[in-house]
């Protein structure tokens, strides 16, 4: 009888509790990561603890490196994607080696372990014409009123952001007003462990986040009085005049997705991906689009390349002679 991968809602042991802290204040791991990791560590920890086993119920300072390698083993037979599997051993892994390392285990039971290869899935990018309809579809025609034309604006200027600067939807949402710099058309946005990068503004998304910022456009979604601090700094405001989530953010998106009939191939990460894609098409610099994205390892930014070589080979095999022979 195997044991269940459900997440358990129980609190971690102290172990783990301290290793995430710790992750997070050394290693300055973003919320987002931390709860994933957190929801890797309750699924270890309730496998764990569940009986149905000839070795029963174990803890993790005396998890065996069996007792690992057969937790690996029930995640890949439970249907997990590849992805998340390896992201689960990378945790596991790291909270043994931090717990042997602090002496708050015995033995480091994963030392022999074998991570799992995470799939190099090719990134997905749209078309420039597909770009080309969906930021159409933001633009209308139709009589709006004040408050529409804010949102529009405000819409325009996200998604001009987003494709323009390459930026994660979390950190569009978490500009604040002090990040931009439309005269020198800038921005400073900060990635993942909270790195710190300066970024170019495009013409157009220059353009865009000043419809947004001029003649008290943006003033029509602040509050009569604002909550806090953050949301009165905040680039991009919801309808209450709250800071913009990243839900929020991907909601604005899919909506005018719809519209452009792109809302099965449209996320924020893809026109991130769609912003690499397009720049290596026309010539840019691997290094000056690693900066750009703010990758810490060039081999991320190579996977663009391979998007960017199959597209040129199928143009190729399609177009050239003798290409088929």
């Amino acid at each position: 009888m195997s044991r269940p991968t459900g997440v358990a809602a129980a609190p971690l042991p102290g172990a783990a509790e301290e290793f995430l802290v710790w992750m997070a204040v050394e290693k300055g791991r973003a919320a987002n990561t931390l709860e994933a990791y957190r929801r890797d560590l309750r699924r270890y920890v309730a496998w764990l603890q569940a009986p149905g086993t000839a070795a029963g119920t174990t803890t993790v300072t005396a998890a065996t490196e069996a007792d690992v390698t057969a937790y690996v083993a029930s995640l890949r037979a439970s249907g997990l994607a590849p992805a998340s599997v390896a992201r689960a051993v990378v945790v596991v892994r790291a909270l043994h080696r931090y717990m042997a390392t602090e002496r708050l285990a015995d033995i480091d039971p994963t030392v022999r372990l074998e991570t799992p290869r995470r799939p190099s899935g090719l990134p997905k990018a749209l078309s420039e014409a597909q770009i080309a309809r969906l930021f159409d579809a933001v633009a209308t025609n139709a009589p709006l009123d004040s408050h529409q034309i804010a949102v529009r604006r405000r819409d325009s200027a996200l998604l001009e952001v987003l494709y323009g600067s390459g930026l994660r939807i979390s950190e569009a949402v978490g500009l604040s007003l002090g990040d931009i710099d439309l005269d020198s058309r800038l921005l400073r946005a900060f990635g993942k462990g909270a790195k710190e990068r300066v970024v170019p503004l495009g013409s157009l998304a220059t353009a865009a986040l000043g419809s947004w910022f001029a003649d008290g456009v943006r003033d029509r979604l602040a509050p009569p009085r604002w909550r806090s601090r953050d949301d009165q700094a905040a680039v991009f405001l919801n309808q209450r005049g709250g800071r913009l989530t990243r839900q929020g953010g991907w909601l604005v998106l899919s909506g005018y997705a719809r519209l452009a009939g792109l809302s099965d191939v449209v996320s924020p990460h893809v026109l991130r991906h769609s912003c690499a894609t397009h720049m290596l098409d026309h010539g840019a610099d691997i290094r000056a689009v690693q900066e750009l994205l703010g990758h810490a390892s060039i081999s991320t930014t190579q996977l663009y390349t391979k998007v960017v070589t199959d597209r040129l080979w199928a143009v190729y095999a399609q177009s050239h002679p003798r290409a088929r022979r």
